[in-house]
């Protein structure tokens, strides 16, 4: 029920997710630093899993870019998984989402 609570969530708040960006490349490094440092001390620096469940392609095969998105944007209510939404913009967790599922770190 969560799941598709989050997933209409991501729906309602973003009806077409943009993967093409106005990202800057600085911008896009910094993404990928707290990916590694900051998503990697939960879910493994290699984002095999940890105290936070598994971050690889395999598992994230069948997740909608719109569901990880809005996972890293409002966090998970009742785990560890907190909210990014004060870090970063919708199109930024758009892109790191996308970044995840392809399994780039």
């Amino acid at each position: 029920m969560k799941h598709t609570a989050l997933i209409a969530l991501s729906l309602l708040f973003s009806p077409l997710v943009s993967l093409a960006s106005d990202i800057s490349s600085a911008r896009e490094s910094e993404l990928l630093n707290l990916l590694k440092h900051d998503c990697g001390s939960c879910h493994g620096l290699s984002l095999k899993g940890g105290l936070g469940p598994a971050l690889t392609p395999d598992v994230l095969q069948q997740k909608p870019i719109e569901y990880i998105s809005a996972t890293i944007l409002y966090g998970r209510s009742g785990t560890p998984m907190p909210p990014w939404r004060p870090f970063m913009s919708e199109a930024e967790a758009n892109w790191l989402a996308q970044r995840i599922k392809e399994g780039v770190q």
